[in-house]
This record gives structure tokens, sequence and C-alpha cells, in this order.
């Protein structure tokens, strides 16, 4: 404002008294303004809990000022002053006003890309795109930086950078015109919740830092508990007969060489008097070729009958050992206390009777399968491989199995991987050797083989349990002053303990690990609790 003194009669002492008074009535209209828009923004109770205000930043005037941008602020007004509370603009977004200036902010989805949006407003009529060079800087709560820059797009400026989630932030706008700057700020706390250090004790809210480790991606593979068909024995009587009597039972621990069974039989009849006749008959030929040495020797007999003699022998010692191995082929002693019919059905080796097929009194074939024994002390856990996970499963492999039916878990090693592909599965059989000390892998139990995939170093990791889903998301709550807030991440590889972040979380980072479900319950109770 500018008085012309020569056309009122005043001096010029009075002159100085009114312009200051005049200067000290503006500076107390101008703190009263703008102590009732701050209040005014502060009571806006949006319901993620943004707030929103246009204020006087007199450290960005001083810089302005500081940097020298040939605008007398001694004359007009100043960086903020006339500052008006912010309404919503014709594209709804937020209006900025600051004398006849005036800007509208909006945070808007692009593509699916978030970018602000800026429009220039003089005297409430839009402004060019260049009548004001514009640039805005984001203040995130957990102290992190990201200045924005802007290009011209139809009737607006676009920010050439992308605003990712979690929208909570300040941003501090500033638009320079060709005579001066005006600056405003933009506060935004959404998706977060609010909770003290003693809240976040009570709830028993484990805070962690995300962190390089060392992830094993594992391959999932069903599969089963089998026999040990290397320790299993179908027990055969290998001689025909009736069943005397029968002496284990279904179910029963036998040792080695146990008696499972006594079975009658008339060919162990033959085979061991077969043996006798054998014996006797070798008997007699070493006595008939000592006679015939000796007479030979002492020239009474002829040669010819001592070499016969010492034929017969031979024949008879071989008439011997084959009427032995006979026996020895059908599991049958040279004698046996219950007579030369009497035939006794052993254990061949330590373990359970898991099969009984045969009764007392019941007449067996040769080749009857009676008893099955099998060694439980270590068993197989089959898996079926489908053939893309083929070059996974290697021999020698070491892998983890799991029972599905109880919490049971064991390690084993890959003896075994198939060479063909069933017709109908398409899959293939590999074979882990489990040993089984207490019985508890039974066979016929469904179990689930974890085998490790590969293994690798990975910068950025979190606990499993700090993964939460909002709005169909994967987040992870960063820990902020007085609260969290909801981080979207993509996820990467797992082992179950530790979960691979691939975008979205840098090393460093404080978040809810253990109880991150709580957080989760406190950002939907303020998401109800919320009207617009």
């Amino acid at each position: 404002m500018k008085i012309d003194t020569t056309k009122l009669n005043i001096s010029k002492k009075q002159l100085f008294v009114i312009a200051a008074i005049v200067t000290t009535g503006v500076v107390l209209g101008t703190a009263i303004l703008s102590d009732k828009a701050t209040k005014t923004a502060e009571d806006d109770g949006h319901g993620h809990g943004s707030q929103v205000e246009a204020k006087a930043n007199s450290e960005a005037a001083q810089q302005v000022n500081k940097d020298g941008d040939g605008h007398d602020h001694g004359k007009g007004h100043a960086v903020g002053e006339h500052n008006e509370a912010p309404s919503k603009g014709p594209h709804g977004g937020k209006l900025f006003k600051e004398g006849d200036f005036g800007l509208e902010a909006l945070l808007a989805d692009d593509g699916g890309e978030p970018r602000l949006r800026i429009w220039l407003f003089s005297k409430d009529k839009p402004l060019p795109n260049d009548a004001a060079k514009v640039s805005a800087t984001i203040t995130r709560l957990t102290g992190e930086k990201q200045t924005l820059n802007f290009a011209a797009e139809k009737d607006s400026l676009v920010s050439r950078e992308v605003v990712p989630e979690p929208h909570a932030f300040e941003i501090s706008i500033v638009a320079q015109t060709a005579t001066e700057p005006f600056m405003f700020v933009l506060n935004q706390e959404e998706g977060k919740v609010e909770l003290s250090d003693a809240q976040i004790k009570a709830a028993s809210i484990g805070i962690d830092t995300a962190g390089a480790a060392s992830i094993k991606s594992a391959l999932q593979l069903p599969g089963e508990i089998r026999l040990n068909e290397d320790r299993t024995s179908h027990v055969v009587p290998r001689i025909a007969g009736v069943v005397e009597s029968v002496q284990a039972s279904l179910g029963q621990a036998v040792r080695r060489g146990q008696v499972l069974a006594v079975i009658a039989s008339p060919g162990a009849s033959e085979q061991r008097s077969e043996l006798q006749t054998a014996q006797r008959r070798l008997t007699l030929a070493k006595t008939t070729y000592e006679r015939e040495k000796r007479l030979w020797e002492q020239k009474i007999s002829a040669e010819q009958d001592y070499l016969q003699a010492g034929q017969a022998l031979h024949e008879a010692e071989v008439t011997v050992v084959n009427a032995q191995q006979k026996l020895s082929a059908l599991g049958l002693a040279p004698g046996s206390s219950g007579g030369l019919n009497r035939f006794e059905l052993r254990a061949p080796f330590d373990g359970l009777v898991i099969e009984k097929h045969l009764s007392q009194g019941e007449a067996v074939k040769e080749d009857a399968a009676v008893f099955t024994v099998s060694d439980l002390g270590q068993v197989w856990a089959e898996i079926n491989v489908p053939a893309k996970d083929l070059p996974l499963v290697r021999v020698g492999e070491k892998v983890t199995i799991k029972a599905t039916a109880f919490d049971a878990s064991a390690t084993g090693t890959i003896t075994f991987v198939g060479s063909l592909i069933g017709e109908q599965t398409r899959m293939a059989k590999a074979r882990v050797v489990l040993a089984n000390p207490k019985g508890a892998w039974r066979p016929g139990l469904f179990v689930s083989v974890e085998v490790t995939a590969s293994e690798a170093e990975v910068p950025v990791t979190v606990a499993s349990d700090a993964i939460q889903t909002v709005g169909e998301k994967s987040v992870v709550f960063l820990k902020v002053n007085g609260g969290f807030i909801a981080q979207p991440v993509q996820l990467g590889r797992s082992d179950g303990k530790r979960i691979e972040v691939v975008k979205g979380l840098k090393p460093g980072a404080s978040y809810a690990a253990a109880g991150s479900f709580v957080v989760k319950s406190e950002l939907g109770k303020a998401s109800a609790e919320h009207t617009h």
C-alpha cells in the first residue's frame, strides 16, 4: 500500500506512527488467521487418520529469500501470508490458496501407479502448467525422503515418480511463480496404527529387524511309508506237508532261528532216509577200500580190485554230500527228535510277524507263503515325483519326512530314483531309507517329504509371522513413532521360518514380528470405526 502524502496534511512524525500501527495490525491478524487455519486442519478427522493442512513455512520462506528470487518481501505478502485452510477442489483433490494464487493437489492412481497431480489457479481461474515451477518432497514416518519432479500432462502437472504405499507421510509442495514462491504442506497418515510402547509390550508384539539370511527353498512331495523289502521275507515251507503246530502268532516279534511252525512231511522223511542210506554206504565203501588197499600192498589182491574200491568210495562220498545239500536247501536238519518227517519252519531274521496264513492241521504246499516276517527297524518312504521335479530329486540328497496324521518328523537320504515314469500317474518313484527304532513309522502311513531345491543368500528377509494380508496385499507392519504403518511388500522364497522380501522393504527396518496379527486387528478396528 502506497500513501500519497501530497494530498494529506500529516506530519512526517505522524506518518511513521500510522505506519507502525498498520504493521502491528497486519502481524496480529496474520497470526490469528494462521492459528485458526491450523486448528481447522487438525480437527479434520478423516477416516484413515489423514490430516491435511496448508500452512506457512517460515523456514522455506527464509530459504527462498536467502537464495534470492528477485521478489521484495517487504512489499506485498510473504510466503504463507493470508494462507487459507484447504478445501475440496474441482478435481476432487485438496485446494490450497494463498492470496490470489492457489493449487489443487490430488494423489491419484494412474494405471495402478499412484502419482501426485497438481492444478494451478489464480483468482479461482485455471493457470497454464508453465505458470509456476512446482516441486515436492515426501517425508515418510520412517524418516525416508523422496523428491518429486513434475511434467505437464494435459491440464495438470503430474509427478514423474511413483508414490508407493503406505501413504503415510508429509508432502511439502513448492510452487515458484515469476514473482514469488509459495509453499503448502499436505499431511497424510493412511494405514497408521497408533500404539504406545506400553501397549506394544502389553500385547506381546515382538519387534525385529529386516536383514540378510540364507533361504532354503524346499520342494514338498507326497509319499507313503512302505515295508523295507530288503528286510522282508515271505516264509514258505519248501516242502509239502500237514501243520502239526503253530508257535508264532500275528504281530509277534521273533528272533532269528525261532520256530514258527512244525510240519509233518513225507518229503522230509524221504530226504533224511536218503542221507542216512548214503552215510551207511559211505562207511561200507571206506572199509572195503582200506581192505583192498592192504591186500594190494601185500601182493595178495589184484590192483584192479583196489582201484574199483577207491572208485566206490568216491561215489559214496558224493552221494552223502548230495543228500546233505538237499536237506540244507529244504531247511531240514539231518535228524529230528520228533521223527524223520518232522519239519520245523524257522524265522530267517529278527523281525515282526506281519502276515500268517496257516493253522494247525492244515495241509500246505511247498510254495505257499505261510508267514511274512519284516524287520521294522528300517522302513522305506516311497515318494511320488512329478516329471518336472525329477532334476531336483537326486540320490544321496538329504530330505525331511513329516507325518500327515500326527506331529512327527525325521531325516533320511534318498537311496533310489526310478528311471521310469508311470503311464497313468506321470510320476516316478523315489525311495528313502528311514530308521525306525521306536516303530512310529508304520507301513501305510502317508507322509510329506521335503526336498531342498536350492539355497541362496538374500539381502532382505523377515520372520514368517510378520506377513499379514490387508486388502489382498501382503504387508509388513513397520515400526514408526507412535505405532505401526502397513507396508506392502513383494515376497520371494521362503523356508518356513524366514521369507525373502523382493520389494517394499529395506535392510535394517524395524517391524512387528511375533504378534503382528494384533496390529492387523487394530487396523481393522480403525477401518470399522471410520466414517467418510
